[in-house]
């Protein structure tokens, strides 16, 4: 990423790699999701899903590959504004760190900005995450269907609790989103830097691109790294039927420490991992093209 920082620039690219995020990596998440959320079997009983691959089956078999993509519409609907406000606060972030428009930040200093693109984001991703968990838990087949869709589930939500009910969850999403969109932005720019072009060597435009690939995957899985263990209570307590958890993701931990140990801090790791490096190589790839363009047609945007 260039270092002259235009948050409005930052913001509609970060929209059109967001798309393209959701496009590549859905089908993993809904995967994540169900492994995360499965009950504990009774004593003697197999789990649910033996595994990622089991679920992936199970899914197929049961509900169609449409059944994979449960629950897309929220963050579809809820992407554009999330992606490009987690890339509007780093550019803001890096704009509030620098002295001169051009000045090369830290890794300290790209990590803060990271982070500060964590807060940005919470506010329009925690309702959304709320409604895609409970349209992913759903089982198909023959199972009815509490909710009919995004809609639907937003308004069921609403009834049972009104605007807390949308947004429960949101401190444990902040948890997760504050120091792993700090190491995303740092990982991918400490990548791209490591891989550039030394001085006086030719740009090679296949190479820049494998780059971006590369550094835009491995942010992805250095922010899976950090944030699973969030993501999983997360995920937990806005599946939870109202009244479950008291005090919210404190009762969520010590259950789950109590039942399950600290492995459990990581259900759903294979899914995820999986899916991180495509879905946020997808991302970026999306990110640079759009930057491209409106730098192309409207350069002093």
């Amino acid at each position: 990423m260039s270092e002259n920082v235009s948050p409005i620039k930052y913001f509609l690219s970060g929209g059109f790699g967001g798309i393209c995020t959701v496009l590549a990596g859905h089908p993993l998440d809904t995967i994540k999701v169900r492994l995360q959320t499965m009950p504990l079997p009774a004593t003697g009983q197999s789990p649910m899903y033996a595994g990622t691959l089991d679920c992936a089956k199970k899914t197929i078999r049961n509900e169609g590959f449409r059944g994979l993509y449960k629950g897309m519409s929220a963050p579809i609907a809820g992407v554009a504004p999330i992606f490009a406000m987690s890339f509007f606060g780093f550019g803001v972030g890096k704009r509030l760190q620098q002295t001169t428009p051009d000045e090369e930040l830290s890794n300290l200093q790209l990590f803060a900005a990271g982070a500060f693109s964590g807060v940005f984001t919470t506010t329009v991703m925690a309702p959304g995450e709320r409604i895609k968990c409970l349209l992913q838990i759903q089982q198909g087949g023959n199972v009815p269907q509490k909710y009919n869709g995004m809609v639907d589930c937003a308004k069921q939500l609403y009834a049972e609790g009104g605007i807390r009910s949308i947004y429960k969850g949101s401190f444990a999403t902040l948890l997760r989103d504050v120091p792993a969109s700090g190491m995303y932005f740092l990982t991918y720019e400490y990548v791209k830097k490591a891989f550039a072009p030394k001085e006086g060597e030719k740009d090679d435009a296949g190479k820049a691109l494998l780059i971006t690939i590369f550094a835009g995957g491995m942010a992805g899985i250095a922010n899976w790294a950090i944030g699973m263990p969030a993501d999983v209570l997360k995920s937990r307590l806005q599946t939870a039927p109202e009244g479950t958890y008291r005090n919210g993701i404190r009762d969520v931990f010590r259950e789950l420490m109590k039942n399950e140990g600290p492995l459990a801090l990581y259900k759903g790791v294979t899914p995820v991992m999986l899916r991180a490096f495509p879905a946020n190589a997808a991302c970026f790839i999306g990110f640079e093209v759009f930057m491209k363009f409106l730098n192309f047609v409207a350069p002093n945007l």
